[in-house]
Parts: C-alpha cells; sequence; structure tokens
C-alpha cells in the first residue's frame, strides 16, 4: 500500500516538474526574441507648421524622412540633421543637394523626402535590426518671403529596420 502512494506522489512530482520545465523554456525563448520588450512604435513630432508623413531608419544609421509643410508661406530648408541630442554643428547637418542653391523649397502643404545620415554622440549611428533610435530632427529653413532663417527641434522615434 505504502508502495502505491510513494509511486503516486513520484508521478506526480514527475508530471509537475515537467510542465514547469515547458513553462520556463517558453518564456526563455518569449524573452529572447523582445515579446516583453517591445520597442516603441516610430514616430516623429515637429513643431506646428511641419508634420512627418513617413519615418525610417536602416541600420547604418541613414534616416528617410517626409516632411510635410502647412506654414503660411513656402520654406526653403537649407539643411536637416539628426542627433541624439538638440546640438546643432556643421558635422552633422546635411545640406540638399539642389544647384545652384543648395536648398529645397517646399510649397505650403506639400512634401519632401529626404535621406541623411544620423548620429549619435557626434558619431554616426549604426544600429541592429529592431533596435530604437531616439532623438532629434533638426530642421534649418528660412521663410521665402521674408528670408527670415529658422530652426526647429522635433521629437524623433524610429525602430532601425
Amino acid at each position: 500500500m505504502a508502495a502505491k502512494r510513494l509511486q503516486s506522489a513520484m508521478e506526480y512530482l514527475t508530471t509537475y516538474g515537467w510542465a514547469i520545465l515547458v513553462i520556463a523554456i517558453v518564456a526563455a525563448v518569449l524573452f529572447s526574441i523582445g515579446v516583453f520588450n517591445p520597442t516603441p512604435p516610430s514616430s516623429c513630432d515637429l513643431p506646428a507648421g511641419f508634420t512627418c508623413s513617413s519615418v525610417a531608419m536602416s541600420n547604418n544609421g541613414v534616416l528617410t524622412v517626409t516632411l510635410f509643410q502647412t506654414t503660411s508661406t513656402p520654406v526653403n530648408v537649407t539643411a536637416i540633421g539628426c542627433n541624439t541630442n538638440t546640438t546643432v554643428s556643421n558635422t552633422i547637418m546635411t545640406i540638399p543637394h539642389n544647384p545652384p542653391s543648395n536648398q529645397v523649397t517646399v510649397q505650403i502643404g506639400s512634401d519632401y523626402t529626404m535621406s541623411l545620415q544620423c548620429y549619435k554622440g557626434g558619431v554616426a549611428y549604426n544600429g541592429l535590426v529592431g533596435s530604437a533610435y531616439s532623438g532629434y530632427l533638426i530642421l534649418n529653413y528660412t521663410q521665402q518671403y521674408s528670408g527670415l532663417p529658422h530652426t526647429l527641434y522635433g521629437e524623433l522615434s524610429v525602430k532601425v529596420s
């Protein structure tokens, strides 16, 4: 009689042991593929008058962004940059290649797609596919009618693809 109780207890412990082992393996696999650590969706928040209609980043740190402009006057984009902080330097700013003026005119209610290198701490960014990049989009532009220069800063969060 005691032998049957011992066998029953061993079967009970073995069954629950296997179940706990399977749960642990599944949890480890889910954790390793990042299910418990999701990256946020890509976003680009710019001040009033500008929006990002699309944003994407490759693993070599090249950001492709489509800017949509709704200010009261056409603007001439003179430089655009991407950095993990709001520091503006000539080394991180990309000047649109559009001879002879090297600026791009964006009309009211229109958009323009640009590609630029993003930086992290002054060094060109390289990220793993699936990782997230958070920083700032810096845009230098002049209003076409007044010629007044402006610099705007937008927050950027993008998943590397």
